[in-house]
């Protein structure tokens, strides 16, 4: 996975951003530390105005969207974990890659103008704070992702 190198060329993604991503591969961190580059990119330009989100979840989902297709090695997620629309929409931008064409501009305007009216409240720190603490009791809820149990803490 160190050896993973990300495509400058996609467009999207800020240069430093990739960069970033890039090291954080490089140093030996997980896909999931590089694709919160995307993330964290995201979130700055729903926080700036460039766009806006409907909910914390979606500027996320774009973020891992940007990453997948810039070529950081996300993988796909577990079947039964997310809806089957996300697992297949992960698969093609996995396959997909970078574009190579440029989008129409109608599409592109299209869906600009309609991020564009979303709100911005939605990246606040409170509702991103109320994504996280949901997303872990979701976890905690669902158990451990593997199918070997912990080891008992031993007590001190």
């Amino acid at each position: 996975m160190s050896g993973a190198r990300i495509k400058l060329s996609d467009k999207a993604a800020e240069r430093d951003v990739v960069e970033r991503a890039e090291q954080d591969l490089q140093q030996g961190k997980s896909a999931s530390t590089a694709a919160g580059e995307f993330v964290r990119e995201e979130i700055e330009h729903v926080r700036e105005g460039k766009h806006g989100a409907r909910s914390a979840k979606q500027a996320i989902a774009i973020g891992l969207s940007k990453a997948r297709r810039a070529g950081v090695p996300l993988g796909v997620p577990k079947r039964g974990r997310v809806p089957e629309s996300t697992r297949k929409q992960a698969e093609r931008e996995q396959a997909a890659g970078p574009k190579r064409t440029s989008p129409s501009k109608k599409r592109s305007r299209a869906t600009k103008r309609a991020l564009q009216k979303e709100p911005r409240a939605s990246v606040s720190r409170h509702a991103l704070s109320v994504q996280a603490k949901r997303a872990a009791a979701r976890r905690r809820k669902q158990g451990p992702a593997t199918t070997k149990a912990k080891a008992p803490r031993k007590s001190a």
